[in-house]
């Protein structure tokens, strides 16, 4: 198959919105064994699955129609309650969304042919699927798809069903208005065949009452017709005022009518619309049935549905409705996602912040400019100018903000799949999934927090039967929580296993040659030995974890998004690890502070207050701040910066994980909106650096990573204080 180029596009916005349908499906299929009533959800994976086959038909992916088709169909059997929800099911069901996801993405590469592998692969899901399709075959509603097929007669040969059913009661007059019926059945049949026809005869009177040009007959006729409704309809049109006259496809055909509702272009969101455009309902029988509607509304009666009016007074059946009324809500539904949000290509959103960022490394350049004229008018302009750049910086980097309940929605799948595969029982429970951060945050954490989940479940997480000797729930629970904590997101993977052994890790350590025997480490420094390469205490290798590959993997992608990572364990009880990372790794609004003739940004969001450092402080990395010990760092030593210290210095107060820092400078030069530009290879072994920036005067600023740096002096005090004891 060629797809031309006006259809690349298209082919593009299918792929994208099948995926998201997809997720939806598997975070709904994931959810319908909670209790609650699934009926809702159940209709919106149905819907999913037929709108991915529908989209798949209209680029000719007869592959992923043919195979979406079956699935559609056991959604359909749950949905009419032939089958129910059931565990097994589910266990099906999942895997067939991810081989649909499959087939897409070889759509996404090129691949838009049938693939045999990947149609193996999907036959034995298929298998797995019919039981629950022939099971429900078998329930009583089945027999209405039965009723498509050609019945055998019993003397040979095939008998035709027909596909419409006309139900006719002519009026006692017609015969004296010289409308003769069997003149109508006989024009009839200029429309098609007359299948069969049955005579209702149980309104002739005895012989003594009748009355020859008295009408007493009516007639039910199934009829075989390529012709629509309301050609059928205006056959009758000279009796129809004084008949009574239903028109109605077969029980056979509506299977067929309902699939062509569903088919609809997405036009009209009127029900009776929908029913006309399908050929089930004339024009006529919806004004009448409108006409109805208004009189009721007008007698100050309360408004009746028109879908119940239609069904009773006998112009189309409830089935149809019902599939109208499905086809409306996806309407409803799919033009109200299109309102509340507009698709942005990612690419043209970096781009914006991209050059947001130059805009506001020249805005702060005119702005100095304009300090050092010192022109009042042009610093008011410069001003506002900035105010302005500020807000619109801010809007842009909202534009990137997404709700990290998305990624941790993920992970249901991840714990039911790995929690079966382990033979434990164990429950994922989601919090703060509404906090939003950065979309480049989001993409790059979902690794990481993989691994921390995987190994929270094969090592954290005790079997059932040892929880219960321990005196816990035979059940598990795998906790993930996100919150926002000075201007950082917090993100938490917990779990209520056995927790961390210390004198375990640690002899391992010393196993190992990574520490020595005599070592003193407090409780952070072993933990934190678990995220060195080749680390881990696991008796056994399985095929999630226990080679110590993936938690030093993890501790060195949070580090490259400018995070860190601690672990709190009480052995018994469980382990909790908390990354925290910036909100975004693009613009930050920074303080910017001087040491000699060096420049360096502090993220405002870690400033607490500045002070002044006193001459009587002396030489003491600690200061009396109104009677709380306040350590600080002198960055002109830390940095190795020989420049004349000034006569008076300052001090600026940071907080990292609710503790106070002090970080000593020479100058405070104020707040600065800080473009964050990555450092060389050349500063990879610089510790508590997280980046430059340029300032208004082309001069460039070491942006500080301040819980780095603390982490680092804080080790460093506690190995010198250790070191003093022992």
């Amino acid at each position: 198959m060629n797809i031309d180029a006006e259809m690349k596009a298209a082919l593009v916005t299918f792929t994208i919105e099948s995926l998201e349908l997809l997720q939806d499906m598997e975070d709904s299929l994931l959810s319908l064994e909670d209790g609650a009533d699934p009926t809702e959800r159940i209709n919106s994976i149905f819907r999913a699955a037929h709108t991915i086959k529908g989209s798949s038909g209209l680029f000719g992916l007869d592959h992923i129609v043919k195979f979406t088709h079956v699935v559609e169909s056991v959604l359909d059997a749950l949905r009419e309650g032939k089958i129910e929800v059931s565990s097994d099911l589910v266990a099906v069901l999942l895997p067939c969304c991810d081989h649909i996801a499959l087939l897409i993405r070889a759509v996404v590469d090129g691949d838009v042919e049938e693939n045999p592998d990947m149609t193996t692969a999907g036959d034995a899901l298929l298998a797995e699927l019919r039981p629950f399709l022939d099971g429900g075959n078998s329930a009583p509603v089945a027999t209405v798809a039965q009723a498509q097929d050609h019945l055998e007669a019993s003397g040979g040969g095939e008998v035709e069903t027909g596909n419409w059913h006309i139900s006719l009661r002519f009026g006692e007059d017609s015969l004296r208005n010289g409308m003769d019926p069997l003149s109508f059945i006989r024009y009839l049949t200029t429309l098609g065949s007359i299948v069969n026809l049955t005579t209702i005869t149980n309104r002739i009177p005895a012989a003594a009452e009748m009355d020859p040009e008295t009408n007493y007959l009516g007639f039910e006729i199934d009829v075989k017709s390529d012709a629509g409704k309301e050609a059928l309809e205006n056959v009758f049109e000279f009796v129809r005022a004084d008949s009574i006259i239903h028109i109605l496809p077969l029980e056979s055909a509506i299977a067929d009518y309902i699939e062509l509702i569903r088919s609809l272009p997405e036009d009209d969101a009127y029900l009776g619309e929908l029913l006309v455009k399908s050929g089930v309902l004339t024009k006529r029988e919806l004004e009448d049935g409108l006409s109805k509607q208004k009189s009721d509304s007008e007698a100050s009666q309360p408004a009746q549905p028109i879908g119940e009016i239609l069904v009773e007074q006998q112009v189309v059946q409830q089935p149809l409705v019902t599939a109208a009324l499905e086809k409306q809500k996806q309407i409803k539904d799919n033009k109200a996602r299109e309102s509340q949000s507009i698709r942005v290509d990612a690419e043209r959103l970096d781009k914006l912040i991209d050059l947001i960022g130059e805009l506001v490394i020249s805005s702060a350049g005119v702005n100095l400019r304009a300090l050092q004229t010192a022109q009042s008018a042009l610093l008011e302009a410069t001003g506002e100018m900035m105010r302005l750049v500020e807000e619109v910086r801010d809007s842009a980097l909202q534009l990137r903000m997404v709700p990290i309940g998305t990624t941790f929605g993920r992970f249901q799948r991840v714990v039911r799949d790995v929690s079966k595969e382990l033979g434990k029982d164990i429950n994922l429970a989601i919090t703060g999934g509404e906090t939003e951060v950065d979309k480049s945050v989001v993409e790059k954490i979902g690794d990481p927090l993989m691994h921390l989940v995987r190994n929270a479940m094969d090592h954290g997480i005790e079997p059932a039967e040892v929880r219960l000797q321990n005196g816990k729930p035979g059940q598990g629970t795998l906790r993930l929580n996100a919150y926002h904590e000075s201007g950082t997101i917090a993100i938490e993977v917990s779990d209520d296993g056995g927790g961390l052994n210390r004198e375990r890790i640690l002899a391992k350590a010393v196993e190992k040659g990574m520490v020595p025997a005599d070592a003193k480490l407090t409780d952070q420094e072993v933990y934190s030995l678990i995220f060195e390469p080749g680390f881990s205490t696991a008796a056994q290798i399985s095929n999630l974890s226990g080679r110590g590959v993936g938690m030093d993997v993890v501790k060195r992608n949070v580090t490259d998004l400018r995070g860190s990572i601690e672990v709190e364990s009480t052995l018994g009880v469980g382990t909790t690890m908390r990354i925290r990372l910036p909100l975004t790794l693009a613009i930050i609004d920074g303080f910017l502070v001087g040491v000699g003739k060096s420049s360096f940004v502090i993220p405002l969001d870690r400033v607490v207050e500045c002070v002044e450092l006193t001459d009587d402080n002396g030489n003491n990395d600690y200061m009396d701040l109104r009677g709380e010990v306040l350590p600080f760092i002198r960055l002109r030593n830390l940095f190795g910066i020989n420049d004349q210290p000034p006569r008076r210095a300052n001090v600026v107060v940071v907080d990292v994980a609710g503790a106070k820092t002090g970080l000593v400078v020479d100058r405070l030069l104020g707040e600065f909106q800080t473009v964050i530009k990555p450092l060389g290879k050349l500063f990879a072994h610089a510790q508590g650096l997280g980046g430059s920036t340029i300032l208004g005067s082309g001069e460039v600023a070491l942006i500080l990573d301040v819980p780095v740096l603390v982490g680092s002096f804080e080790q460093k005090m506690q190995r010198q204080a250790l070191s003093m004891s022992a």
